[in-house]
């Protein structure tokens, strides 16, 4: 299975997970949509073994980041609790009905909501500090994040990260705590996806960017946290605001092409 694979090959696919990964940790978001980008622009990588193999690889780099987070005191656990279970039944229903949702169609109307959402983090930064509150939609954005991950290839973080910041949450526990969680949220999606390719579809195509996400991603995941942990509280809302805005207008124009 991995006979053959040199370390030449598996540079440029540490190279973006190392990158994907730091982003990631840091913000909250942005593992899948980077790395599907560029193992798909980039790379050549086909759209299913990107979708699946990046799924694959967030098991391991959101154990190892929501570990670091946990020691790092990033996680607010009342609300992890309340993000699990609505997101692994929603991923684990988008990854079911994947063939059969043209996500081609739904994904430019998602990332163009989340690309207002970034200006509007921007904005709510520079005007930092706002009234912080509890955030009360959590449920159905623990859902609707879960499930457009595995439909669409990614949206866990955009999705409930932008959204619960949007509500007031406090940034740095809001960011643990969505990477803490997603998790249980890719362990899941993995294993539906694993069990609907078989194992007729576990190529060395499909191992060599797996394993350099991976050790790339692995490598990178602690340090997300210190930067969260670190960066003030403005710096990381505008940050987020534009790393949304970015890798959300970069979809939609690929999209639509």
């Amino acid at each position: 299975m991995f006979e053959g694979i040199t370390l030449i090959e598996l540079l440029p696919y540490i190279g973006v997970g190392l990158a994907a990964q730091i982003i990631d940790g840091a913000l909250g978001m942005a593992f899948g949509v980077i790395s599907s980008t560029l193992l798909v622009s980039v790379l050549g990588v086909t759209p299913a073994t990107a979708s699946t193999g990046v799924h694959l690889v967030e098991c391991f780099t959101t154990g190892v980041s929501g570990i670091s987070h946990a020691l790092h005191r990033n996680v607010n656990w009342r609300l992890f609790a309340r993000l699990v279970v609505p997101g692994v039944i929603g991923g684990v229903l988008g990854a079911y009905v994947l063939t059969s949702l043209d996500a081609a169609v739904t994904r430019p109307f998602v990332m163009g909501y989340l690309a207002l959402i970034g200006l509007y983090l921007i904005y709510r930064g520079w005007g930092f500090p706002p009234t912080q509150r509890e955030p009360k939609i959590v449920e159905p954005l623990g859902l609707a994040g879960g499930f457009l991950d595995a439909a669409g290839g990614g949206g866990w973080g955009p999705v409930v990260t932008s959204n619960l910041l949007v509500q007031g949450a406090a940034p740095r526990t809001t960011i643990g705590t969505v990477n803490t969680a997603e998790f249980v949220l890719t362990l899941s999606i993995s294993i539906t996806f694993l069990i609907g390719i078989g194992t007729q579809g576990l190529t060395r195509e499909f191992w060599v960017p797996v394993l350099g996400l991976l050790i790339g991603g692995v490598i990178a995941a602690p340090f997300g946290a210190m930067v969260a942990k670190r960066v003030p509280t403005k710096i990381l809302l505008i940050l987020v605001g534009i790393v949304l805005s970015i890798t959300s207008a970069f979809s939609i124009v690929s999209a639509l092409r």
